[in-house]
C-alpha cells in the first residue's frame, strides 16, 4: 500500500520497442511513461498483444538488440543504496548485477521457465551462489527457508525434485522463490496466474502480498484478468496497441473509466445475474460507438430453450465412469448426459480429474502422467453415443487396460 509520501524505486519516460523485420521496424511499444513506488502494487492490464509484456521484457532490458530498436527518454532504477541508475546506459555484466538482484521477474509459464534437467533445488541455489556468493552449503540452507516462506510442502522433498515432478502451482512457487531469493526492491510478474486454476491463483497472489508486506518490495503485476487487479493493484495503467490509454487508482479507473478502451475491457466481463443474447465486445466500444448490447433471454425463454432440447434422447451418455492411475482413482462413478445442441461444462481445480474424461472419450487411454502407471478403466463404465446415422454403446468390458470397445 501506498503511504502518504511515496519512494520512487523505478521511474520509465518515452519507452517505445520497434521490432526489426527485415529493414522495417514494427511498432509494439510506443512513448511509454510510468512509476512504480515502494511497497506499491501497479498492475498493467491488456489484451494480448498489447505490449505489456516487452514492456517488462525491456525495463529488464531481455529485449535483445538485434531482435528490436529500444529507445526511451530514461529508464532510471533506484538501488539499495540510494542511487540512481539509468538501465539503458548499463552494461550487460552490470545488467546481471541488477537482474535477480535488484530486479526480478515471474514469467508466464514457470514449466517453460525452469531448467527442466536440474533439480528446482540446484536452480534457486544457483541465484544465491551468482549473486551473494555463497557457499554450496549455506546456498541449500537458505533455499530451503525460501520453500517454507512461499509455502512449498515438503521443502526438502521439493529441492531434490525435477520441474516435471511438481504441480503447476509448486511450480510457481518455486519460481517466486528464486525471484524473491536475493531481496529484490522490484518483482515484475508477468501473469504469473494464467496457467493455474483459480483457487490456486488466489493462493498464489495472496502468497505475494503476504512476501510484499514482508519484505517492502514493489511489484509490478501484469494481467489480461481485471477481477485480479481489484483485489491485488493499489494502482492500474491499461494499455493499449502498444500505448497507456488510460492510468490511476484501481478504484477511480474501475469507478469512473475515462477512455472507451477501459470502458470496453470493464463492460465485456460476463453478467453473472442475467443471460446476454449476445456478449458485448471491444467492437462494441471503436470509434465512439459504446453501443452495449442490452438484448437479454428471458427466464422463460430460456426455460423454453431447455425444454426443447431435453425433449430429445442425449447424444452421449456416461454410467458410473471409473479411472485409476496404478491405485490412485482419478475418476470415481462419475454419470452424465449431453444432449444434442447443448453446452455441458465440466469444472474444477487442478487434479479433479476433468482431463481424465477427455482422454477416455477421445479414446487416449494413456496420456503423459501415465506412462509408469497405465490408466485402467473399470467395468461398468459405459457411454452411448448417438449420430443422425447411428447409435452404438460403448463398454470397457472385463479387461481393465483395454481400449474402450463399440459394439
Amino acid at each position: 500500500m501506498l503511504d502518504a509520501h511515496p519512494y520512487m524505486i523505478l521511474d520509465v519516460k518515452g519507452l517505445s520497442v520497434g521490432f526489426r523485420y527485415g529493414e522495417k521496424i514494427v511498432p509494439a511499444v510506443n512513448g511509454v511513461s510510468f512509476s512504480l513506488y515502494a511497497n506499491e502494487t501497479l498492475a498493467l492490464v491488456g489484451e494480448s498483444g498489447s505490449g505489456k509484456s516487452v514492456t517488462a521484457l525491456s525495463v529488464m532490458r531481455l529485449v535483445p538488440d538485434h531482435a528490436a530498436k529500444v529507445e526511451a527518454v530514461c529508464m532510471k532504477f533506484r538501488k539499495h543504496d540510494g542511487e540512481w541508475t539509468d538501465l539503458l546506459n548499463l552494461t550487460e555484466t552490470e545488467l546481471r548485477e541488477i537482474r535477480g538482484r535488484n530486479i526480478s521477474m515471474v514469467f508466464q509459464e514457470p514449466m517453460t521457465s525452469l531448467n527442466p534437467v536440474l533439480t528446482c533445488g540446484d536452480q534457486v541455489s544457483e541465484v544465491l551462489i551468482t549473486h551473494l556468493d555463497c557457499k554450496k552449503s549455506q546456498a541449500r540452507v537458505t533455499t530451503l527457508e525460501l520453500f517454507r516462506e512461499v509455502r512449498l510442502p515438503d521443502p526438502e522433498r521439493i529441492f531434490n525434485s525435477y520441474p516435471h515432478e511438481l504441480s503447476g502451482g509448486q511450480k510457481q512457487r518455486v519460481m517466486i522463490s528464486m525471484a524473491i531469493s536475493c531481496n529484490p526492491s522490484v518483482l515484475i510478474a508477468d501473469e504469473p496466474t494464467t496457467a493455474l486454476d483459480v483457487t490456486v491463483q488466489k493462493t498464489i497472489l495472496q502468497l505475494l502480498k503476504q512476501i510484499q508486506n514482508k519484505r517492502g518490495m514493489s511489484i509490478l503485476f501484469i494481467t489480461h484478468d481485471l477481477g485480479l487487479v481489484s483485489g491485488f493493484a493499489d494502482r492500474v495503467m491499461v494499455m493499449h496497441q502498444g500505448q497507456i490509454v488510460e492510468k490511476g487508482t484501481v478504484a477511480g479507473v474501475f469507478t469512473q473509466a475515462v477512455h472507451p478502451y477501459t470502458r470496453g475491457l470493464l463492460a465485456c466481463r460476463p453478467p453473472l445475474g442475467v443471460r446476454l443474447r449476445r456478449l458485448p465486445t471491444m467492437n462494441d466500444f471503436t470509434d465512439g460507438k459504446e453501443t452495449i448490447p442490452h438484448d437479454i433471454i428471458s427466464p422463460e425463454e430460456r426455460q423454453k430453450n431447455l425444454s426443447h432440447i431435453y425433449s430429445v434422447d442425449p447424444v452421449l451418455r456416461i454410467q458410473d465412469l471409473v479411472k485409476t492411475f496404478s491405485s490412485i482413482k482419478a475418476v470415481d462413478k462419475v454419470s452424465f448426459h449431453l444432449f444434442p445442441g447443448e453446452t455441458l461444462g465440466i469444472a474444477g481445480e487442478s487434479g479433479s480429474g476433468k482431463t481424465s474424461h477427455r482422454h477416455y472419450l477421445a479414446f487416449q487411454e494413456k496420456d503423459e502422467r501415465s506412462q509408469e502407471a497405465p490408466a485402467n478403466y473399470f467395468p461398468g463404465s459405459v457411454f452411448l453415443f448417438k449420430s443422425k446415422n447411428d447409435s452404438r454403446k460403448c463398454n470397457s468390458g472385463t479387461n481393465e487396460s483395454a481400449s474402450p470397445a463399440w459394439q
